[in-house]
């Protein structure tokens, strides 16, 4: 595998299948896999017990450990397969507590502040791949998954977060896009829902040196 790619990073909502994703294309390509912090993450119990209380806490150690991840990522010679983004902190999570009443303005002007400064030494992902789910699909995989700290989480908050995610995405202005229908592709189970995934990343690559005023490619996995 030749690494044409050095950063590739999956993006979605609460249970949408990155780490699983990431897990499987690490192994296949025999990438390194750079997984979002969960089980030492000192303020997540807290965090869906009272999120008012502690969004902010929240935001700014995902924003500062997702930071020291592009650093590596950059510094490094491995090609990298990123669960989650530093762009979905500050362009979903963050606006979308603060919009929901769970961050007040005055948090939230100082983390938008510290992420301008931190975008300004970062480029985004050679691909970025996202995972877009149906709300039953979320809830089903959470709810299969079993974290104890899941528990909480409130159908609006993933609601408002999915509606984040299209805006987010409509918008985006990476180098690559590919973006894959979970309700309709099982990666996690069916092999052949895979290859059609790592099919897709092949034809990326392929088109790697295109023109950099080349529209990007956003392909949609759909049966």
């Amino acid at each position: 595998m030749d690494k044409d790619f050095k950063h590739i990073a999956i993006a979605g909502n609460i249970g949408s299948g990155k780490t699983t994703l990431a897990s499987l294309l690490a192994k296949h390509y025999n990438w390194m896999p750079q997984y979002e912090v969960i089980e030492n993450n000192p303020y997540i119990d807290d965090f869906y017990q009272d999120m008012q209380t502690w969004s902010f806490h929240m935001q700014i150690y995902y924003l500062n450990y997702r930071f020291q991840q592009v650093l590596e990522i950059r510094k490094g010679t491995e090609t990298v397969v990123q669960d989650r983004t530093i762009f979905e902190d500050a362009h979903i999570f963050a606006p979308n507590l603060h919009e929901m009443g769970l961050m007040g303005s005055r948090d939230y002007e100082t983390y938008k502040n510290l992420y301008q400064t931190i975008e300004s030494q970062i480029v985004p992902p050679d691909l970025l791949i996202y995972l877009r789910a149906s709300l039953p699909a979320l809830v089903t995989q959470i709810q299969r998954r079993g974290r104890k700290f899941e528990d909480s989480i409130r159908l609006d908050y993933l609601k408002k977060l999915n509606q984040r995610y299209e805006d987010w995405i409509a918008d985006y202005h990476g180098k690559k896009l590919l973006i894959i229908d979970v309700d309709n592709c099982n990666f996690a189970d069916s092999p052949e829902d895979l290859g059609t995934i790592i099919n897709l990343i092949e034809s990326e690559r392929a088109g790697l040196f295109a023109p950099r005023n080349a529209k990007k490619k956003a392909v949609l996995v759909e049966k």
